[in-house]
């Protein structure tokens, strides 16, 4: 099974969700709203919602909290796609196949559009009508806005812009990546913990740690496929990382031994996962597919 045949049930609920809240919480500006949408929409193999919906399922948490938690943290990802995408950034003109945001719009456009989703990710998670008890909510605000900031992604793209033009050790590398991206993936997958049942918070680290080798596996074959897919395959544009002199895992390891430290992250995720006493198959199977994938 690929990819996409393995997340279309998540991916379907998460479009709608997410049409469906742009709609309830529609800005009166209108081009506003238009590049929102735009970013959040449009594409994307929704890897994060996936992941809350997947483990919050099974954890047993309610539909009307895994659909706000897992909008929520794809609202931080499409608001952290549009910032990344700036010419103070990494200036790319392509994403997910399109022209990025502050190509279809404009700049200023693109920013705003980039602060209000990050905005009503937080709306959403914490709305009163949630299923939750207040203190697991609010763990769920404090898991999402850490992940998010200066000690996660906003923290790891600093690291990154930073690094420009520099070596990095591989432990270097892997921080700025842990913080970049692995935050993020390791948040949608605590979401859909602490949305769970009072049992499943016993195994909130083991998920945890399941999430943060999965996350570092996802950054190192990012790596991998920018240097051995095309852009037309991306939907972005290739070999943007060599060409802005920045580190990745094969720049500093080699194609070979990048592909050897991808195999190795993924068995310790899929031993993180062996920890916990559910059925955790599709989390096994969507990590095989995810760390196969040519774009």
């Amino acid at each position: 099974m690929t990819l996409q045949a393995l997340t279309a049930p998540q991916r379907d609920t998460i479009n709608r969700v997410l049409e469906e809240q742009l709609q309830q919480f529609a800005s009166p500006a209108v081009r506003l709203q238009d590049a929102m949408r735009y970013a959040l929409v449009l594409g994307g193999k929704r890897v994060r919602p996936f992941l809350t919906y997947a483990v919050g399922d099974i954890c047993g948490a309610p539909s009307k909290v895994l659909n706000n938690a897992a909008a929520a943290v794809e609202c931080i990802h499409a608001y952290s796609l549009i910032h990344d995408d700036l010419p103070a950034m990494d200036d790319d003109d392509l994403r997910r196949g399109q022209p990025t945001c502050h190509r279809a719009f404009d700049e200023a456009t693109a920013i705003l559009a980039g602060d209000a989703l990050q905005t009503l990710a937080f709306e959403l998670l914490s709305d009163a009508q949630l299923e939750l008890p207040a203190a697991r909510q609010l763990q769920m605000l404090q898991v999402l806005s850490r992940a998010s900031g200066s000690r996660g992604m906003c923290g790891g793209q600093a690291l990154d812009l930073a690094a420009t033009g520099q070596q990095l050790t591989e432990a270097q590398l892997s921080q700025v990546h842990q913080l970049k991206t692995g935050a993020l993936i390791q948040a949608a997958v605590q979401l859909g913990v602490l949305a769970g049942h009072e049992e499943a918070q016993l195994y909130f680290d083991d998920f945890s740690e399941f999430a943060a080798w999965l996350g570092l596996a996802f950054q190192v074959q990012d790596d991998i496929l920018d240097v051995t897919s095309s852009t037309e395959t991306l939907g972005k544009t290739n070999g943007k990382d060599e060409a802005a002199n920045k580190s990745t895992y094969v720049q500093l390891l080699g194609l070979e031994q990048a592909q050897v430290k991808l195999t190795q992250l993924h068995q310790k995720a899929l031993q993180a996962l062996q920890r916990i006493p559910y059925n955790t198959q599709l989390l096994e199977n969507f990590a095989e597919q995810l760390l196969n994938r040519d774009h």
